[in-house]
């Protein structure tokens, strides 16, 4: 067991849990045999879902009735105190019982109760919300996506950093191209922050990473930039907008191709691309915000996902503790 990447699974947040939870870590177990799960929630609802499906040598059960629920404010989480499953799960990576840990549970909660028991990584002021989203050449790492409204070029230098040493802890062996979203290309676009940021990363020469300057948020998918920087409002406001265009798009596909004798003919001629163009934009495929900037990650899976999602979040738990992403933003800070 000391040789397994142990992650600590809050089992009662989110839709359907634990049933999706659960669910999940037996999906997530196919595929790989060197995770234990430290699972916290309900033992009894727990043990009827997991008992004789895994082997008892790749799980315990840290047994609370108590929970954060979905509709608390962030400060209504934390007040909730230290029995609930989320609490302890990130008490267990704090006590370094766990490497990892990961929730579907209140987003809000989350990011205060981790920042009450986790210390920040030193020199970085602020911690970031990132995520993955796919472009036309495979993944893009973007943040902040909603941590921090308001920041410095300190900050946006921060999440630079941090974005380039989750993208190579992910995907090991490739540099970065890391780019400023803007609201135009030109250097003399932007606010004062964006410009002076800007100036810091081009002067900085990393050998983590290379700066390609300014992105627009109609490129954002071309797949040149792989790690996208902006401020939590901005950032959060494009991850909307792809996230609904997205789910526009598929379902009016769906109408199209679903809605006439022609629409239904067409969609079996074209059944194995459509399989492919649906699954590119399976958002279950990308499940897995990441909270960096503190002395350990945490990873926000989306509430509303199911046990297929939860699973994505789960393998991108295993690869950021196999990518050591802690020493490596250690390292390049």
């Amino acid at each position: 067991m000391t040789d397994l990447i142990k992650i600590a699974v809050d089992a009662m947040g989110g839709d359907n849990s634990p049933n999706k939870i659960i669910e999940g870590v037996l999906l997530n177990h196919k595929s790989n045999k060197n995770v234990f799960y430290k699972i916290f929630g309900d033992e009894y609802k727990i043990n009827n879902l997991i008992d004789g499906k895994i082997n008892k040598e790749f799980y315990e059960i840290i047994h609370t009735t108590e929970v954060v629920k979905s509709t608390d404010s962030p400060l209504e989480g934390a007040k909730r105190g230290k029995n609930t499953s989320m609490w302890l799960a990130i008490e267990s990576v704090k006590k370094k019982e766990t490497d990892i840990v990961v929730s579907a549970g209140n987003t809000g909660a989350l990011l205060v109760i981790s920042k009450l028991n986790l210390k920040m990584i030193e020199n970085i002021d602020k911690p970031a919300l990132s995520a993955l989203w796919p472009n036309k050449k495979g993944m893009s790492v973007v943040l902040d996506l909603g941590a921090n409204i308001e920041c410095g070029s300190k900050n946006l230098l921060d999440f630079s950093i941090m974005g380039a040493s989750l993208y190579t802890s992910l995907y090991p062996g490739d540099k970065p191209n890391v780019g400023l979203l803007n609201i135009g290309s030109e250097e003399l676009k932007g606010n004062e922050i964006i410009k002076e940021t800007y100036q810091n990363l081009n002067d900085k020469k990393s050998e983590n990473y290379n700066f390609s300057g300014y992105i627009e948020g109609n490129h954002l998918m071309d797949g040149n930039v792989n790690v996208i920087v902006s401020d939590g409002f901005t950032g959060n406001v494009a991850l909307k907008t792809a996230e609904g265009t997205a789910n526009f798009i598929t379902s009016e596909l769906k109408k199209a191709m679903t809605g006439s004798i022609i629409g239904k003919i067409s969609t079996l001629l074209n059944f194995s691309n459509l399989k492919k163009f649906k699954k590119r934009l399976d958002p279950r495929l990308y499940n897995g915000a990441i909270f960096i900037g503190l002395d350990s990650p945490v990873v926000k899976s989306h509430g509303g996902t199911d046990y297929i999602g939860f699973s994505n979040s789960l393998d991108v738990c295993h690869r950021i503790v196999k990518g050591n992403l802690i020493e490596k933003i250690k390292q390049n800070i």
